[in-house]
C-alpha cells in the first residue's frame, strides 16, 4: 500500500507488482512514469496490451506465439522441413533465430519437466510434437518432407537436461535422429540470455544423443 496515494494509483502499482521481477518500489516508479508520460503513452500502452491479449495465440503447428495461424516461420517455404528444433519457450526460439545459424522448423514446449513445481509431461506441448512427428510431414504435404533430425535445445540446467532425456526416450522409437545442442552454454544458464556467438556455436556443434 502507498500511504496517501489515491486508490487508482494504488491499483496500478498493485497490477504492475504482479509482473515477474517487479517489486513495490519498481512498480511505483513505473506507475509514476506512466502518469507523467506525454503524448498519450498511457493510452497507447493500454491499447497495445489489450491488442496483444486479444490477437496473440498459439500457432497450431509449432505452438509458438502468433497473430496469424500458422505463424510466419511455419509458413516460410525456405525453412528446412527435415530439421526440427525443440525449445522450452518462445524467448528461446527468438534467441536461436538471432544466431542466424538455424534454418529448420521449431516446436515450443512451453516449459520443462519439474516435478517439484508440478510440471510433468502433461503440462508440456508433447502431444502436438508426437502428432507432428507421427505424421512425418511438417507443413508442406505436397513436398512430403519428413523430419530427419530433432535438435533438443532445452536449457542446460537440471530441468532442461531431464526434459532432454525424456524427449530422447520418447522420440527414439519414431526412428528420427536426435541431437542435443553442444554445451557451449554455461550450466544453469538460459538460452534467452545467451550471447549470439555462444548460442550459434552450440547449435553448430550439437551432438547426437
Amino acid at each position: 500500500m502507498l500511504p496517501g496515494a489515491p486508490p487508482p494509483l494504488q491499483r496500478l502499482v498493485g497490477e504492475l507488482q504482479k509482473l515477474p521481477g517487479i517489486g513495490e518500489k519498481t512498480a511505483t516508479r513505473l506507475a509514476f512514469f506512466i502518469l507523467r508520460a506525454e503524448g498519450g503513452y498511457a493510452t497507447a500502452l493500454a491499447t497495445s496490451i489489450a491488442e496483444a491479449v486479444d490477437r496473440v495465440r498459439l500457432c497450431s503447428v509449432c505452438c509458438s506465439l502468433t497473430d496469424s495461424d500458422p505463424c510466419a516461420l511455419c509458413k516460410d517455404p525456405r525453412r528446412d522441413d527435415k530439421l526440427l528444433c525443440i525449445v522450452e519457450g518462445v524467448a528461446d526460439l527468438m534467441a536461436v533465430e538471432r544466431t542466424r545459424e538455424y534454418r529448420g522448423r521449431y516446436h515450443v514446449l512451453h516449459g520443462a519437466l519439474s516435478p517439484l513445481e508440478g510440471i510433468g509431461p502433461e503440462q508440456l506441448r508433447l502431444k502436438e510434437l508426437i502428432a507432428r512427428l507421427g505424421d512425418g510431414v511438417l507443413l508442406q504435404p505436397a513436398r512430403q518432407e519428413r523430419v530427419h533430425e530433432v535438435i533438443v535445445a532445452t536449457n542446460p540446467d537440471v530441468e532442461g537436461e531431464a526434459t532432454a532425456l525424456y524427449l530422447t526416450r520418447l522420440l527414439r522409437p519414431l526412428g528420427v535422429r536426435i541431437s542435443r545442442i553442444a554445451q557451449g552454454l554455461p550450466m544453469g544458464g538460459d538460452l534467452e540470455f545467451a550471447d549470439q556467438a555462444t548460442l550459434g556455436r552450440a547449435l553448430v556443434a550439437r551432438r547426437e544423443l
